[in-house]
Order: structure tokens, then sequence, then C-alpha cells
């Protein structure tokens, strides 16, 4: 098995366990186990147990900005950001434990340059989307593009948790069309 192999079954086992019960009570012990590695090869591979939850920080909100820029299908900036909103949803529909891990543990202070990444790369794309739409007048000139992209983000995961955990068998495209139409009439 390769070292990259390795490392993606560790961050699948450690983003499963935290999402179950949390980043405190997660040991590396349990990790190994569900990944199906010894302990060392955790402690080889990432130093310590918040080594992992940095690198697999890094990891997720790498792959998370990926999938919004690639949602970004051009058109409109509102076309844009409906596509963005759809990759999103799409993205957590996927990696479902990884949106409860965001939500409950990276905004320690502990992660401040995970933040920022995700600040930077993720929500860069929807702030790069408003800034387009208001541009072109699509929204309003005044509009803060910051506040909304975070605002935007924020939303479209709390729902995406929810719609998991109580909805799962609403499709994740009428749960799209309800954000959608929020949005276009709060931003216009």
């Amino acid at each position: 098995m390769s070292r990259q192999d390795t490392r993606s079954k560790v961050f699948a086992a450690a983003i499963e366990l935290m999402a179950e019960q949390g980043y405190t009570a997660t040991t590396v012990e349990a990790i190994a186990e569900r990944a199906g590695v010894a302990k060392g090869t955790v402690f080889y591979n990432f130093g310590s147990k918040e080594g992992l939850f940095g690198a697999l920080l890094e990891h997720s909100i790498g792959r998370l900005a990926e999938a919004l820029a690639a949602a970004d299908t051009g058109g409109t900036a509102l076309e844009a950001l409906d596509s963005v909103v759809l990759g999103q949803l799409l993205f957590f529909e996927e990696h479902g434990p990884l949106a409860r891990v965001l939500l409950a543990e990276m905004w320690r202070t502990a992660w401040q340059e995970a933040v920022a990444q995700l600040r930077e790369q993720a929500l860069g794309v929807y702030a790069a989307v408003l800034r387009r739409a208001a541009a072109a007048g699509e929204v309003r000139a005044d509009l803060d593009v910051e506040t909304a992209a975070t605002a935007v983000f924020g939303m479209v995961l709390t729902v995406s948790i929810e719609r998991r955990a109580l909805y799962p068998d609403r499709p994740v495209q009428r749960t799209h069309a309800t954000l959608a139409e929020l949005l276009h009439g709060r931003i216009r």
C-alpha cells in the first residue's frame, strides 16, 4: 500500500470518528483501528493527533475548494453562484462526516491556519462570484461580499448537515432550489 493510500485510509477513519464522537474523544488508537493500520503508522505519517487533524483539514479544504471552483460554470454571476451552491451541496452529500467536523471542530483557536485556508480558498470562490455579480449589476453594488460569502457558505454547510441527518430522502436539487430562491431574494 502506498503512503498516499495509507494517509487516505487514516483521513477517512479520522473524519468518521470525529464526526461521530468529536475531536477530543477520538483517540489515535481508535483511528488506527478503524483505518486498519498500526498506531505507529499514524504517528509516523502525522506526528500526533493534532498533526493528523491539521493535515486532514488542509487536505479536505483543498478538495472542497477544488470542487467549488469546478462548480463555477460561468454564465451570469448569479448562475455561477447557483452552481457553486449546488457544488457545495453535492460535495457534502458525498463527504457528510466532513461537514459535521468542519462545523463542530475547526473553529477552535488551534486551527486558525485551517480557517484562513478555508476563507482564502473555499469562501474565496463565493467572494469572487459575488464580486462578479456586483460588477455586473446582478446584485447590490454595496454588498459586503466577504460577509456574504461566509454567510452563503455557512448556510449551505448547515443545510447540508440537516438534510443528511433529518431529510435524507429529500432530493439535493429540491434543497438547492430553495437555497437559490432565498439567495436571489436577499442579495438583489
